[in-house]
């Protein structure tokens, strides 16, 4: 019984060397469609997406010291973990709503709280007590305005938080006039990568759901039959098969 089943279960085999041989003869397809699809990326990176500008400041976080509530906390110079650990506390005080009401109202901009914190990112310089802040916008020159009046209203706002923290000023923001995004190259690429693949995918299944016999090879691949004769392609190109087309035209006239 168990043998019988497996005599009437079907497999499907995947002829890899079918696909490949039908990639090859759209190989101009394949390219066309990769083409236009870098296109794309290409104009949507130029036409659609704005550009973004950014600027940074630098600010010094002051290691002594401090105390929050009845909590003391003493902090050494040496200690990057410490270091890491006060500007990750800066940023969040920086990322608080009043904090950002006041750079706000500074800057003198129409933004709410949200939109000024998508603009602003902090890490800590080369894992030192320096903490950078940088502001990303399309306008170069707003970027260092909003950098500067951070660099201003965040020292006042924690040293009101935190008994005896400070901080310094390391460097101030300059406009830069050179755009941060949106990359170019980067969303030609992906462009032509993702359009490639597309076409690649879409003849692959094309092609492995094409069960149209292709040649003799096929046909001793796939069934096991003998194959009692060929018929020629009478509608070729080939002088070979010009002569037969020829000679078969005659035969059938003079009938």
């Amino acid at each position: 019984m168990e043998k019988r089943e497996k005599a009437n279960r079907e497999y499907y085999a995947v002829d890899l060397r079918h696909i490949f041989k039908a990639l090859w003869h759209r190989a101009w397809l394949i390219v066309l469609v990769g083409l236009l699809s870098a296109g794309i990326g290409f104009s949507i990176a130029s036409y659609v997406i704005p550009e973004k500008y950014s600027s940074s400041i630098m600010l010094y976080v002051n290691n002594s010291s401090f105390s929050v509530g009845n909590t003391s906390f003493s902090i050494s110079s040496s200690e990057i973990t410490a270091a890491q650990s006060l500007v990750k506390t800066y940023s969040v005080i920086l990322d608080n709503r009043t904090t950002l009401e006041r750079v706000i109202a500074k800057v003198g901009g129409n933004y709410t709280d949200k939109e000024l914190s998508r603009m602003i990112t902090t890490a800590a310089a080369n894992d030192t007590e320096i903490m950078r802040v940088t502001i990303t916008t399309t306008d170069p020159y707003e970027a260092s305005k909003i950098a500067n009046c951070i660099a201003e209203v965040l020292p006042i706002r924690i040293s009101e938080i935190i008994d005896g923290a400070s901080m310094e000023v390391v460097d101030s923001a300059v406009p830069k006039v050179d755009k941060v995004a949106p990359n170019i190259t980067r969303y030609t690429a992906v462009g032509l990568i993702v359009g490639t693949l597309f076409i690649v995918i879409v003849l692959a299944i094309i092609a492995m759901l094409d069960d149209t016999i292709q040649d003799e090879e096929y046909v001793l691949q796939n069934y096991d039959y003998p194959i009692l004769a060929k018929v020629p392609d009478l509608l070729s190109s080939g002088s070979k098969s010009k002569s037969s087309y020829a000679y078969y035209q005659k035969g059938k006239t003079t009938k």
